[in-house]
């Protein structure tokens, strides 16, 4: 199955035209109680990357226009990030022997970790590890497809309800310094955009130049 599992994520880069574009990482997360339930981030060296999700059947919280039904984008992420998650993987040489705890926890998500280079192709599957690094690696992950899909959600606010970009960017404040949310130079234009609107409240501006100053640091 693993072979099988390499072949076919090889033979998806070539068509894609990504195989001639160095080493990269693939993470496939998936938790049909969440919105959204399925995500796919694709990641290189240089810290580009695009980002695909589903949202799922999990039943709504919140008025539909506020709920991204899809996010499919090309990201910039840290290089410096980037460095880190490929160093990572490459150090444990990743099998499900390595990744996944077979322990009795909660369900976090499924999260598949593939990875195509030089050194050859390797792949896991695991909902927790034991290992500390791996644990971290796919909370890492997770923790950057929340500010991917944070960042569509502030889009459709400031499109359908202005207002509500203030709790929201106070939970995006929050989030990001707890570590819920990584990476919000994957958001940078629009927290830009909001940062300089004179049409929203001016707590929402204060907050932008707050993450974006965060971001920068």
């Amino acid at each position: 199955m693993k072979g099988l599992f390499a072949t076919v994520f090889a033979c998806v880069l070539a068509t894609q035209g990504w195989a001639d574009a160095g080493p990269v990482l693939r993470v496939d997360y998936s938790n049909p109680k969440l919105i959204p339930a399925k995500w796919t981030l694709v990641l290189y060296e240089d810290g580009s990357a695009h980002f695909h999700s589903e949202r799922g059947q999990a039943a709504e919280e919140q008025p539909a226009e506020m709920d991204p039904v899809t996010v499919d984008r090309e990201v910039r992420l840290s290089e410096q990030f980037a460095h880190r998650m490929f160093a990572i993987v490459r150090r444990h040489r990743l099998s499900d022997a390595v990744c996944e705890s077979h322990m009795k926890v909660a369900f976090q998500g499924l999260k598949t970790i593939s990875y195509s280079g030089p050194e050859g192709d390797g792949t896991c599957e695991f909902n927790y590890s034991k290992n500390k690094e791996i644990q971290q690696l796919g909370d890492s992950f997770v923790a950057v497809a929340s500010t991917i899909v944070e960042g569509a959600r502030l889009e459709m606010l400031r499109q359908h309800d202005p207002l509500g970009l203030d709790k929201e960017m106070q939970y995006v404040v929050e989030a990001a310094g707890d570590g819920r949310l990584q990476q919000l130079g994957a958001i940078r234009g629009f927290l830009q955009q909001l940062e300089a609107d004179p049409a929203v409240l001016e707590r929402v501006r204060k907050r932008a130049r707050i993450l974006l100053a965060r971001e920068a640091e």
